[in-house]
Order: structure tokens, then sequence, then C-alpha cells
């Protein structure tokens, strides 16, 4: 029976880790190989190997209520995107509240994980470990991975000819801590995800000349969405799932497109993205606009050839003076622990059962967590990942046969469309509404909306009609949370305490309550309909 859980890391799904495992009696020790907890949101100022690393100014790109854990909101008065500094103080006050401090070895490598020879009987693993220089090892009968995929730097110095005779400065976006390196210099920064477009914004500022390349494009949004709300209690709700996956994919790209461009026409900023027939993660980015028209940053496309000290962008025949080059060009991930029999890593992604379990193994003894790229907060899809595993170790769910399992895997490798609703090109990014759900019903913790509205019909139209909180994942089943309830019908009262810092008087809107009163009466003919 699994009792002792190693756990690899102490960042976000670390700490939810250890919290599940006590919260189903089992004994997890978490190695962690720095000197505090938070993983990727621990900011310093040097790059330490094996760790994520950020820059001083990050800011999340989910707000507080979509990123919170499921049963810990964060302080009403945290602003509802949280810098760095506030996001680890969160970290640090969820691991004080539930005690996992204690659970934690700092400043321990993890070496090795390796079978024990009994493994198809016993399912234990050998793990080795070096603190301070000394290496041991101990028997575990389970292993949670929690080291997420933002260590490894991706950067394809051979596809850009004529790199090696630049005598500027090149980096990853990694190694970026401050903008003051850009003073007075022009500067190149090579990809436009989050990070290439952020590091773009802030060098605007100090530079001299700042130029985004990008090869695809990319749609950018605003963190203040309709109504001034944060954008992604707007976008994620059960009602607009539904609403999604009931359309053609091609109809629901062209929405999304249709919105992005009610902010700026994209076309007219050379950000359209190449291919429209799939989603890519868009930007967000509350600056770039403004940037490009007051001629801060110049969009250019892919780089062609790169010079002594300057680079030719393709198509364009002109060559533009550099002095720094900023590769945001990604990440890869591996297990450098861990032996690819366990679990092997190709074409930048690893074949795991629902991003979680390997297959092929005797006994499902080893999960990785948060190794999934949601389309919102990663907290509370590594938390419910994190349940689900615990359930699983303690026998209390089962996993389906191997076969079942890699018929999974390969349908999810193949990534085709089903020519509804969201379609992703990377095989790591899911719909987090639809994924979460299908591992809660594997817990019996998936809220049951008909029952809930016989019950609760108020709380039954906040979870359907309202943000896709994390709070819904806590109203039944186990690890329920008794607070749950007064969270979600409270949660827009925490989003907007931070920003209505002068109170105002409001004239009275007769017509204010009319967008809710039909969606309730939507909500009626729903369940109609259902019954017949």
């Amino acid at each position: 029976m699994v009792k002792r859980v190693a756990i690899v890391g102490a960042g976000v799904s670390g700490l939810t880790s250890i919290k599940s495992c006590l919260e189903e009696g089992l004994e997890p020790t978490c190695f962690e190989r720095s000197s505090d907890i938070g993983g990727l949101w621990q900011f310093t100022e040097y790059v330490e190997e094996g760790r994520a690393s950020l820059y001083k100014s990050v800011v999340t790109n989910s707000s507080k209520e979509m990123s919170c854990f499921s049963d810990f909101p964060f302080p009403e008065d945290f602003p509802n995107f949280v810098p760095q500094s506030q996001f680890l103080e969160y970290l640090k006050m969820y691991a004080n509240k539930f005690n996992l401090l204690k659970w934690i070895r700092f400043k321990t490598i993890v070496c090795n994980v390796k079978k024990c020879p009994d493994f198809s009987t016993s399912g234990q693993w050998e793990v080795t470990t070096e603190h301070k220089g000394k290496q041991e090892s101990a028997i575990f009968d389970a292993v949670m991975v929690c080291t997420g995929y933002l260590t490894d730097p991706f950067l394809p110095l051979d596809t850009f000819p004529g790199i090696n005779t630049f005598k500027g400065q090149y980096f990853h976006s990694r190694e970026y801590k401050h903008p003051d390196l850009f003073k007075d210099k022009r500067v190149l920064v090579i990809g436009m995800g989050n990070s290439g477009t952020d590091i773009a914004v802030e060098a605007s500022h100090v530079a001299k000349k700042v130029l985004l390349s990008t090869t695809r494009g990319s749609w950018v949004i605003n963190r203040v969405f309709d109504h001034g709300y944060p954008w992604d209690m707007v976008f994620t709700s059960r009602f607009r799932s539904v609403l999604r996956n009931s359309l053609p994919t091609s109809v629901v790209n062209w929405l999304i497109g249709k919105k992005a461009n009610s902010w700026f026409d994209h076309a007219n900023y050379g950000l359209v993205p190449e291919n429209r027939t799939f989603l890519r993660e868009p930007v967000l980015n509350d600056e770039l606009p403004g940037c490009i028209i007051t001629g801060k940053v110049l969009i250019k496309p892919g780089v062609e050839t790169v010079k002594e000290n300057s680079v030719v962008f393709k198509n364009t025949p002109e060559e533009e003076p550099i002095d720094i080059i900023v590769f945001a060009t990604g990440y890869t991930f591996a297990f450098p622990f861990l032996d690819e029999s366990v679990v092997k890593v190709e074409n930048n992604q690893a074949s795991l059962y629902k991003y979680v379990f390997p297959a092929h193994l005797e006994k499902p003894t080893l999960a990785v967590i948060g190794l999934i790229k949601p389309l919102g907060s990663l907290a509370c899809t590594s938390e419910v990942q994190a349940r689900w595993v615990t359930r699983v170790l303690k026998g209390l769910n089962k996993l389906p046969s191997p076969e079942d399992m890699r018929e999974d895997i390969n349908k999810r490798k193949a990534n085709k469309s089903t020519g509804f609703g969201l379609y992703f090109k990377l095989v790591l990014q899911t719909d987090r509404v639809v994924y979460l759900d299908e591992l809660l019903s594997f817990i019996d913790a998936k809220p049951n909306l008909l029952s809930l509205f016989l019950v609760d019909p108020l709380l039954a139209f906040k979870v359907f009609f309202g943000p896709l909180t994390p709070y819904q994942y806590r109203l039944t089943g186990p690890g329920k949370w008794d607070g749950a309830r007064n969270a979600i019908l409270t949660q827009w009262d925490r989003t907007i305490k931070p920003t209505k810092t002068r109170v105002v008087q409001e004239p009275l809107d007769t017509f204010s309550y009319l967008p809710e009163v039909l969606s309730f009466l939507a909500l009626l003919v729903t369940v109609f309909l259902i019954f017949q």
C-alpha cells in the first residue's frame, strides 16, 4: 500500500501536491533544490541551473480569482493581476496556512529516481538526492514530479545564419532580469510569446530602438476585458464553454479574432496570426499597441541573416543595425533524474495518460504534475491533477487498462480537430474547462448542475453563467470545502475591491439586471429541455 511519497519541486505544483497527499493521509517528502518555495515565482538576480527564471516585472496573466487554489482565495486587497512578489507572498501564506513547510527538504537536488528491483510487485522507487555535497538514497512508495517545463531554454542558433559573426550581445529571454542593459541600444527581440512581448515593451522605455520579430503573428488581448473586468473572468465560464464547443472550430476562431480586433486591427499592426485554423495561446499585453502606434516598437518578420552589427529580415532587403538580440524562443523540457524507460520525451511532449501517468508502468506509482499548458492558470489545474493522483495512489480510484491509456495518449498526440470548439496547435495545450471536468468526474468532485439547481438555484446560476473560478472544484466530493459557496457568491466583490479605491455616486439603472434575468430564464429553459 502506498504511504511514503517523494515530491520533486516546491513550486506551485509541488505545494499543492504536498497538501493533496496530506488530505489523503499520505506522508510526503518534498525535495527542493533552492532555499525557498515558489519555483518559477521565486525571483533571483541570477539564473540558477535546473530552475525556472523570470524577470522582476512579471505580472500574472490570469486574474487572482481564476488562479488561486480552490480552497484558499487571494486576499481581497491584492490586485486582480498579481505581481511576482505578491504571488510569492500568496504561496507562502498558503504553505503556512496548511503547514506544508515541515515536509520540504530545501537545498536538496534529486539526482536519480529508479525502480526498485521488485517494482512489478511493490511499485516502489529508489530516490537518490544530494544535500551539501553528500548523496543519500531512500525508498518511496510513489513519486510525484513537479518540475515544470520552463527550465531548459530552446535556443535554435543554427536556424539563424551568421549569428556566430554577430559582434553585439545575444542571449535567451530566460537570462533577462531588468531593462537597464537596453539603455540607448538598438534591440531585437525574436519570438512573440508573452515573455518576448513583455521584454520588447519594457525595452522600449529605455532603448534607442526596439524591433519585435515574429514569423507567425499572434492575437494580442488586454487584461482589461468587457466592462473593465479581468479577461479570464469573462472568457472562461461553463456557459461560454458549452457555447464554444457547440460551434464549428472555424466559427470559434473567427469570433476570437473578431474580439481581438475590437481592441485594434491586428492587420494594420502586422500581427494577424499566419494560420488561423487552430488557436495559439494569445499574447496578453496591455501596452504593445500603444508602443507600436507611437513607434517605440516595430513589428518585423522572421530573420533571414545575422551580420556583424545588423540583421536582414525576410522579404526586406534593408539591413537593420542591432546591438542586442534577445531570443524569446521558448523552452524544451526533460527529466534528467528519470530513465527514458520511465518517461520518454519526444518532440517536446511526453507519453502520459491525461498528461499525468505513464501508461506502461506495472504499478501507477509515478505521476507528473503541471506538465500542461491550459488556457488560463496552472495553479488550479495542478491542484486537480494532484487530487486525482493521490486518490489513485491510495487505491480509491483506478486507472483504465494500459491498452486504453495508450489509445488515449495516441489520440491526444495525433491532435486531430473534432471540427468543433477550441483546437490548439500544441499537444500540451488544452481546453481547461473540459479537461478539469474530466479529472473531477474521476474523483466524483464535478459539480452536478441539475441537482444544484434543485437545491440552490442562485448558486447554480453563478456556477453555470459566472466565471469558472476554482472554488467550483470544492463544492462536492472528496476535499469538499465549506467555504466554496460563499467564495463563489463573493468573487466579484474581491474583484472590484482593489480597483474601486474611490467611491462614486452611481445613477440608478433600471435595466442593469436585465441580462441576469434573461440568463436565468435561459437556465430554466435548459433544465426543462434536459428533463424532456
